[in-house]
């Protein structure tokens, strides 16, 4: 385990580091720093990210530069620490979690004003790692790279990833494998999890919501902080509401996020910690890929309903700020939590009914639902169906019938073109809308097991042509076409995802 008193070696390769986290809530963190390492070796970073927060792109690829994104070198004016938290894993309470393998290294404040967290993810061991090595291996972390960034090209709120770092140390995973740090940026790590552990140990309660008013919802900051309706309040209100788009956008893309513990549910409304996430080929609201999952709590259909009970949670943390009677903080926090469903709906049919063309101006929902019945039962390709519906308004059958049989589609399809015309939508017009919103090319499971299994070997060129593709999600390239079919019905047989701890 990394010394916090032995000598730090320092950089001033990437700078412009402040603490405002860990100045302001010091009961949350404690001060420490990554482990060295022996072979460090730069696999992948993103010039654009790096640009966008104001960093020397140069610079990261210099051997200080790799330093402080594998962790062995600390920022010249940076303060690591690794965070404190709490969290209910698959439903069971664990009171003391924290950042077992990941150090905050500090924030930036991005070229549009906008402040930041850049975090290190499998830096070596920290106090809160509960007899876990600390460390991280170049699978998982190319994934959570790959799929991070395909999710922000599909417009989902989510961290993001700067780089990779292979460390040149062996990690006992499945065998040896290759070890590797990821360097992950967020607009905070501040989780329910964070507000779990603040709510049973003390004073730091409210100094925390204070200051995620402050980070992600500034305008509350005026808000009084008693009385009805007051700051906390309108905290719970505002993170529902994230919650419940965020969510939405994960089943309009076909995400499955595979370990939605209340740790990994963020105040900012971004997805974080891809850990055992995946996308659907088939539409399946079962579907389940994690392989610590084992009663399916975190399936694709359930992922609303998980995600409205770990909210549940973060209003009981909030419950003596809103009021000090008991009584009164419950009817509160009880009608906020009640709104979820309904703004959970709103967000999912917004969504549809875009991907069905029908834009923003009027919701079929019998259309719609009728259509989900229709996928879910020929287990249809969640992503190609709505580009093929598209190729379907300009006189192209074929795609459309490889996913679904013509005779079980005649009749939902005349009813779709019946309420196009009835609102008056050219059928052109509508297929060019459908592709702006309908993803093309999307993180395929078995492209990506290719790809990091290439990746384990040393070899990243599927892995560069992978991530160029799903960063272009909506562009259509005929050198991509292998791209955009499902996996092989043998793949997904057997095909699961790990944590990677």
């Amino acid at each position: 385990m990394a010394a916090t008193d032995s000598p730090a070696r320092t950089s001033d390769a990437i700078t412009g580091f402040e603490s405002t986290f860990a100045d302001e809530l010091t009961p949350l963190t404690v001060e420490w720093r990554g482990a060295d390492v022996p072979d460090p070796r730069l696999l992948v970073a993103n010039d654009q990210l790096a640009a966008a927060l104001g960093l020397d792109v140069d610079s990261l690829r210099t051997e200080d530069g790799i330093a402080i994104l594998s962790g062995a070198a600390v920022p010249a004016d940076g303060k690591p620490v690794a965070t404190a938290y709490s969290g209910h894993q698959f439903g069971g309470y664990a009171p003391l979690l924290g950042d077992g393998r990941a150090l905050l290294l500090g924030e930036l404040v991005d070229v549009e004003g906008r402040r930041v967290d850049l975090q290190l993810k499998g830096s070596g061991p920290t106090p809160f790692s509960r007899g876990g090595d600390g460390f991280a291996v170049v699978g998982p972390m190319l994934r959570e790279y790959l799929v991070s960034e395909a999710m922000h090209a599909l417009g989902v709120p989510t961290t993001r990833s700067l780089a990779v770092v292979a460390t040149g140390r062996g990690i006992h995973r499945n065998g040896v494998e290759p070890g590797a740090v990821l360097a992950r940026v967020a607009a905070s790590h501040l989780r329910v999890g964070t507000f779990e552990f603040a709510a049973r140990n003390g004073s730091v309660l409210q100094p925390l919501a204070d200051y995620a008013v402050a980070r992600h919802y500034p305008d509350l900051a005026e808000v009084p902080t008693t009385g009805g309706g007051n700051r906390y309040a309108k905290l719970l209100e505002r993170v529902v509401e994230r919650q419940a788009a965020l969510v939405a956008q994960w089943m309009l893309v076909g995400f499955v996020h595979g370990v939605m513990n209340t740790d990994n549910t963020t105040i900012s409304g971004e997805t974080i910690d891809y850990g055992p996430c995946a996308f659907i080929d088939a539409f399946d609201p079962a579907a389940v890929f994690s392989s610590i999952d084992h009663g399916g709590r975190y399936a694709f259909g359930n992922q609303p309903a998980v995600l409205k009970w770990n909210l549940a949670r973060f209003a009981e943390t909030l419950l003596t700020l809103i009021s000090p009677t008991p009584d009164d903080a419950i009817a509160v926090a009880t009608a906020t939590l009640s709104t979820f469903d309904a703004h959970y709906e709103r967000h999912l049919y917004d969504g549809l009914s875009a991907k069905l063309g029908l834009a923003d101006t009027f919701v079929e929902h019998e259309v719609i639902d009728d259509l989900l019945t229709l996928l879910a039962a020929h287990r249809a390709d969640w992503t190609g169906a709505f580009r093929a519906l598209a190729e379907e308004l300009r006189g192209r059958s074929t795609p459309l019938d490889i996913l679904l049989p013509r005779e079980a589609s005649t009749q939902w399809l005349a009813r779709w073109r019946e309420a196009l015309a009835r609102h008056g939508r050219d059928e052109a017009a509508t297929a060019d809308a459908m592709d702006r919103v309908n993803p093309l090319y999307i993180p395929r499971n078995h492209l990506v097991d290719e790809a990091l299994q290439a990746a384990n070997g040393g070899d990243l060129t599927l892995f560069a042509e992978l991530l160029d593709v799903v960063t272009n999600p909506f562009e259509r390239r005929v050198e991509w076409v292998k791209y955009t079919s499902p996996a092989p019905d043998e793949f997904n047989s057997s095909f699961q995802t790990f944590c990677g701890t």
